[in-house]
């Protein structure tokens, strides 16, 4: 296992630790925690393309823990009524549809689309609006919805680049199929 896996499985096992402290009222410390795991989440990226070790499993585990973090962060909100059921259902369907497209093809043999600019702003700009709610700011929910919508935009974007990657490489199998014949 390389380090930036390692980090990445530090943000599933960080998952319990922010919901026992979140659920025992130790709303920093949960705070601490999630900026912990987003802290690692940007690091396994640095070493994982700094050192070569960008991998398949890296690729598919990375966006899996950051998801399930952000929506075991937006249940907590929710649970505690910090943020409408609206704005909790609308990151749970996307993020559970996100999570269950990528396993579904992944399993199927797919190529699975990395993170891109676009995915990664969505990711930090999820981050302030989440530290906007913990720390009650006014506008934060403004900020929220903005984001939401932004996350839905970002997921189309994923959902053509996911169709025109699987099309390429079916493309290229299908032409070493037929050059192999000739």
């Amino acid at each position: 296992m390389n380090a930036p896996i390692a980090l990445t499985m530090l943000r599933f096992v960080l998952i319990p630790v922010y919901i026992y402290f979140f659920s025992n009222g130790q709303i920093a410390t949960a705070y601490a925690v999630m900026v912990a795991a987003g802290a690692t989440d940007v690091l396994d990226g640095y070493l994982a393309r700094r050192n070569g070790q960008v991998t398949e499993l890296g690729s598919m585990l990375d966006p899996l823990a950051d998801k399930l973090m952000m929506l075991t962060v937006f249940l907590s909100l929710l649970l505690s009524g910090r943020i409408p059921w609206l704005a909790a259902g609308a990151m749970l369907f996307r993020d559970a549809a996100m999570i269950s497209g990528s396993a579904f093809f992944h399993f199927r043999g797919k190529k699975t689309v990395p993170a891109d600019t676009m995915g990664k702003l969505t990711t930090v700009l999820y981050y302030v609006a989440v530290t906007l709610i913990f720390f009650n700011v006014p506008y934060a929910m403004n900020c929220l919805w903005a984001v939401i919508a932004l996350s839905f935009l970002t997921s189309l974007l994923y959902i053509f680049k996911f169709r025109n990657l699987n099309q390429l490489t079916g493309t290229k199998k299908t032409k070493r199929a037929f050059s192999k014949r000739g």
